[in-house]
C-alpha cells in the first residue's frame, strides 16, 4: 500500500479542521458534526497550466476508476470505548476564486457505526474506490472528511487516499491481526 502525506485526511499538518487531532489521527468527539483535520488540495503543488483547460481551475480527477484505482481508507487506530455512534462523510469543494475552498458538499456517507462496531482497532469505516462527483455537484479541488458524532466518542481514526491498498480477510473480533490469525500459531501436520 502506498501512503502519501499529500493525500492524508487525518493528522499530519492540520489546517482548517475543527476536530481534535490525537495520535496523528482525528478524534471526533462531542455529539456534533465536525470537519476533519486536513483538507486535500487536488491542485497540489506544480500542476501545469494545461490542466486548467477547459476548466477554470486546475485539479486532478482521481476518481476515474482505472486499475489500480485510488482508494479511500479510513481506519480505527484507537478503539472507541464511549459514545453512541459515528458516521464518516467524504466532502468536496470547488475553489472559491482565491485559491481557498468554497462550500463543501457531502459526496459519500458511510453507514452509521455503533460504539460496539468502533471498539476494535483496525476496523475499516470507509473502504472503497475514490468516487466520481455525484450528479449536479461541482468538480472539487478540495476534499475533506466530516464526522457525524453522537455521544462522547473517544477513539481515533486515520484516513488516506491510497494506491494499491493492502487488503486482508476481515475478522470482526481481531481485525488488527493480519487475516485474523495470531502470530506464532503452530499447526500439527
Amino acid at each position: 500500500m502506498i501512503l502519501d502525506a499529500f493525500l492524508q485526511f487525518t493528522g499530519g499538518s492540520p489546517n482548517s479542521g475543527t476536530v481534535a487531532v490525537s495520535n496523528g489521527g482525528d478524534s471526533p468527539t462531542g455529539g456534533a458534526t465536525l470537519t476533519g483535520s486536513n483538507i486535500i488540495d487536488l491542485a497540489g503543488p506544480g500542476l501545469p497550466a494545461s490542466a486548467t483547460s477547459p476548466l477554470v481551475q486546475p485539479f486532478r480527477d482521481i476518481g476515474i476508476g482505472d486499475n489500480p484505482a485510488m482508494k479511500i481508507l479510513i481506519q480505527v487506530t484507537t478503539a472507541f470505548s464511549a459514545g453512541t455512534s459515528l458516521q464518516v462523510q467524504l466532502t468536496g469543494a470547488p475553489d472559491n476564486g482565491s485559491g481557498a475552498p468554497g462550500s463543501f458538499v457531502v459526496w459519500w456517507s458511510t453507514p452509521v457505526y455503533t460504539q460496539a462496531q468502533l471498539s476494535t482497532v483496525g476496523v475499516r469505516l470507509m473502504d472503497m474506490d475514490m468516487p466520481r462527483p455525484p450528479a449536479a455537484v461541482a468538480e472539487p479541488r478540495f476534499l475533506q472528511l466530516q464526522y457525524v458524532s453522537v455521544g462522547a466518542n473517544n477513539g481515533t481514526l486515520k484516513g488516506w487516499i491510497v494506491l494499491d491498498r493492502h487488503d486482508q480477510v476481515y475478522n470482526v473480533t481481531s481485525n488488527n491481526i493480519l487475516g485474523g490469525y495470531a502470530p506464532g500459531v503452530v499447526i500439527a501436520n
